[in-house]
């Protein structure tokens, strides 16, 4: 079966330093006020507080793909999805389908017009031939048809940001969820990013002590995620 490549970001291990950020923007060259990846703080200043990374998330079902005119969002056979920036017209309607703000529109032109779009390719280049100059002018490196993981997954130093296969990085995922004491139907996205309790406020995941909790989340990954 074919693998789907997704990222999650666990909540309790993001520290806010944006290596992500920083290693997407060194990786890609992307042109100033590209931002294809960001970190978000949720409850900011306050207990409970928590951050987050947030980029295109790939989705299976992806709402730009469906809302695009001129049909430039595709998925690979990896379940990646991409897009042509020859096709693209910059009508900005997949920014708005996005639930997650990936799609970026950099200016462009004497009056600032809304360029083609921008966004994650989860280091997988675009419709040009692999590893092309002309596709890493577009799209930046493609480091998936180099064997390597995405570079913002690789450079997060508490292995907060995974990607890869979908089956094998929600395995780990749930593995640092038992070990956290919530029990092995405890698991899943909303575990991942928080959920909302009443009032709207997000409810903080992680409840275990936090001595006991690094120390069992190391000896639990050792070796076992990718890097």
């Amino acid at each position: 079966m074919t693998a789907r490549m997704k990222f999650i970001c666990d909540t309790e291990r993001c520290i806010d330093c944006n290596g992500c950020v920083t290693a997407c923007k060194n990786e890609h060259e992307t042109p100033w006020g590209v931002n294809r990846r960001r970190v978000v703080t949720i409850n900011d200043g306050i207990p409970g507080e928590r951050s987050v990374s947030v980029a295109c998330m790939h989705c299976t079902d992806a709402p730009c793909l469906a809302v695009c005119p001129v049909n430039c969002i595709y998925h690979t056979e990896d379940g990646i999805v991409l897009h042509s920036k020859d096709q693209c017209i910059g009508c900005g309607y997949c920014y708005y389908a996005c639930p997650f703000g990936a799609p970026q529109f950099p200016e462009t032109g004497l009056f600032n017009h809304r360029g083609k779009m921008d966004k994650c390719t989860f280091c997988a280049g675009g419709p040009e031939p692999d590893t092309s100059e002309a596709e890493f002018k577009k799209y930046g490196r493609n480091r998936i048809a180099e064997g390597k993981l995405p570079a913002c997954a690789e450079m997060c130093g508490t292995k907060a940001l995974i990607g890869g296969d979908a089956n094998v990085i929600a395995d780990i995922y749930r593995q640092r969820v038992e070990t956290r004491g919530y029990g092995p139907e405890l698991w899943g996205w909303k575990i991942a990013y928080g959920k909302p309790k009443r009032g709207g406020e997000i409810k903080a995941t992680g409840d275990a002590p936090r001595e006991n909790q690094n120390l069992k989340d190391s000896q639990n990954d050792a070796g076992r995620i990718p890097t």
